[in-house]
């Protein structure tokens, strides 16, 4: 493995600017590391490598004339394969959108590509976004770096292991329910879901629109600065974005401190139901943030129980309103159905009994009953009074406390198919990280240390539109636990190549 998939986003910046390497060779470096182990990992569904050279070729030779490029010029970047691109295939996971070409650019994609990034490929998903374990891909599932017979998280499990892995040095993903934050507590990197509406959802496909976010995925918190500060920003193509600017993101990354910061503890966030090596790094990371002069308080945030259930009913509510489209007829693949007569509805059955998985099923039914005569008000209504309730809780909370903690998953990765068949106890991985997206608060998971050899995460929150106070305590966190262990918890993983009896997996290249 070259040693130039080993550095860091910012530090591969640096040596661009200096001349020191040069764009094609990074990233050639990357797309010859996902040749190496992507077979075993499944991160990637389409590889890039005709367009990622020729861009860097081009940042090479603006370089080369002395042109002003921008920071994360020539750092190669992999995508959410949610996330339209022109020039690559937009699948969701899902057979329904199977070989799909978008006519256009999401708004993060133009920004990646006005930074001048090589996009290295697209990367796999729960179908649809729904899942966490991307286990529910129809391009099979993705595996966690860390040990190969678990799972790497998910939604965003190929970002979160392609990053991991050190496929990719950043990569974009969506968090709908921590489809960000939890895929990077159980691979050991750093995941960001931004406040709702600072980064632009148009052209990710939407799965519930009042929750989705794009976010960053890295190594460092640095790293998710620098990107948040590329994609950022008010877009007037997405109705929900925030007017607000970015903000100085890389600036409390490189120089935040924990002096009197006042950091809350969710009552609600710990206990039963999490595991103990999950909850003793917790607790050594608290001991560490107090020892730098931070105050811990306690806080209660009594909806908190009700979250998931209210997450449930809302998400697949908005769901089953948004995949509507995909029915043979106005977007995605078409079955005809075998029977005559040939009618609409017959098409429509059919296209989408074969175009989607069990989980996007499950998420449809469930979110059709939920908004049915006679039962929106008993269930969406409830769930949304609920949501509010929910945010009420943050408000209190962010009355005492600058911002909070908490783990960002109850359990490290568990095996591939262990709780496959148990939608109940899949959806308990989300317990931490959805209220975020309830309240549209933005929060931050990074490397928190080992449980039992696997990593764990700790889960940052901030009040809405205070995304910098996350880059603040992360940057402190991440470096007294680096010091702590003497490097980056990454450079404790094993090294693929060493890693034998591994099943491999398929996926769309």
């Amino acid at each position: 493995m070259s040693e130039l998939t080993r550095h860091s986003a910012a530090r591969l910046a640096e040596m661009l600017a200096a001349k020191e390497v040069t764009s094609v060779e990074v990233t050639q470096a990357h797309l010859d590391r996902i040749a190496e182990v992507d077979g075993n990992i499944n991160a990637f569904l389409h590889v890039n490598t005709e367009e990622a050279l020729a861009v860097a070729a081009d940042v090479d030779k603006a370089r080369a004339a002395g042109e002003d490029l921008p920071a994360l010029a020539g750092v190669p970047i992999a995508i959410k394969d949610l996330i339209v691109t022109v020039g690559q295939p937009t699948t969701a996971g899902s057979k329904m959108l199977e070989g799909w070409m978008s006519p256009y650019d999401a708004t993060v994609i133009k920004k990646i590509r006005a930074a001048r990034m090589p996009m290295l490929g697209k990367t796999n998903l729960d179908e649809f976004a729904m899942g966490s374990s991307t286990e529910h891909s129809a391009y099979g599932p993705t595996r966690n770096p860390w040990d190969l017979s678990r799972i790497p998280g998910g939604s965003g499990g190929g970002s979160a292991a392609a990053v991991a892995a050190f496929e990719a040095p950043l990569a974009l993903g969506t968090d709908t329910g921590g489809s960000i934050r939890q895929p990077a507590a159980v691979t050991g990197s750093v995941g960001v879901k931004p406040t709702y509406g600072g980064v632009s959802r148009y052209g990710a496909i939407a799965m519930a629109s009042s929750l989705d976010q794009i976010g960053p995925v890295s190594r460092t918190v640095l790293d998710s600065a620098l990107l948040h500060e590329v994609i950022g920003g008010h877009d007037p193509h997405d109705s929900t974005s925030l007017t607000d600017p970015v903000g100085s993101l890389v600036e409390a990354a490189k120089t935040g401190n924990v002096a009197g910061m006042r950091i809350g503890v969710i009552n609600e966030l710990q206990g039963e139901g999490y595991d103990e090596g999950v909850l003793a790094r917790f607790h050594e990371s608290l001991d560490l943030l107090r020892d730098a002069g931070a105050e811990i308080v306690e806080v209660s945030c009594p909806n908190f129980k009700y979250a998931l259930g209210a997450y449930y009913l809302i998400m697949p509510s908005e769901a089953s309103s948004n995949l509507a489209k995909y029915d043979g007829v106005r977007f995605g693949h078409r079955v005809l159905p075998a029977e005559s007569p040939l009618t609409i509805e017959r098409v429509m059955g059919a296209t989408r009994a074969a175009g989607f998985g069990d989980e996007v099923k499950r998420r449809i039914i469930l979110g059709t009953y939920a908004l049915s005569a006679g039962y929106y008000d008993a269930y969406y209504g409830s769930a949304q009074k609920v949501r509010t309730l929910i945010q009420r809780d943050f408000d209190a909370a962010f009355a005492q406390a600058d911002v909070l903690i908490s783990p960002t998953s109850p359990v490290p990765a568990f095996k591939l198919g262990e709780k496959l068949n148990d939608p109940l106890a899949m959806y308990l991985n989300d317990v931490a990280t959805i209220p975020a997206n309830l309240a549209g608060i933005p929060g931050i998971s990074i490397p928190g240390g080992l449980a039992d050899g696997l990593p764990v995460g700790i889960q940052f929150l901030a009040p809405a539109r205070e995304d910098a106070r996350l880059y603040r305590a992360g940057h402190v966190l991440e470096t007294l636990l680096e010091e702590k262990w003497g490097g980056p918890l990454l450079s404790q993983a094993p090294d693929l190549r060493q890693l034998s009896g591994a099943e491999t997996t398929s996926g769309a290249k």
